[in-house]
């Protein structure tokens, strides 16, 4: 399965962005609001610059407390991205989040943010692909193909 067949079935398409100079308490009240774990930091909603996951505000309100909310996007956000193309493999991604320790991924074409997966998506989707293979298989062995 493909990246682009991933971000057809999310039931919510586009990317959501918050500006880096929004402030940690914006996000938290976007997260919230849409029941999202991370949002992708850009300046003009198209270009990555970070990510800002719930981890990232947890870890420092772990060492700062309620301070943090003050802080700015820019100051908490992950800037190493690591990104994918639509025309990636689920296998691939699923991969480079699991050996990266990262839940969300942005997809970008020509540079330009196109969709954010997440581990839940892709392996929902490797799911989907496992039982179809699964029940092609049975058919196949039981003559019902």
């Amino acid at each position: 399965m493909f990246v682009t067949q991933i971000l057809s079935g999310k039931a919510t398409q586009g990317v959501l962005t918050i500006d880096p100079s929004a402030t940690i308490a914006d996000a938290v009240g976007e997260l919230a609001a849409r029941r999202i774990g991370a949002l992708v930091v850009s300046n003009d909603g198209r270009r990555a610059s970070g990510i800002l996951s719930e981890r990232d505000i947890v870890r420092e309100m772990g060492r700062e407390g309620g301070e943090v909310l003050a802080r700015k996007v820019s100051d908490l956000m992950t800037s190493e991205l690591h990104t994918c193309a639509p025309g990636d493999k689920s296998e691939a991604v699923l991969q480079a989040m699991t050996e990266g320790r990262f839940r969300h991924m942005p997809v970008e074409e020509d540079g330009i943010l196109i969709g954010l997966i997440s581990l839940g998506d892709v392996v929902k989707a490797r799911l989907s692909e496992v039982s179809m293979e699964k029940e092609a298989l049975e058919a196949m062995i039981t003559g019902n193909a």
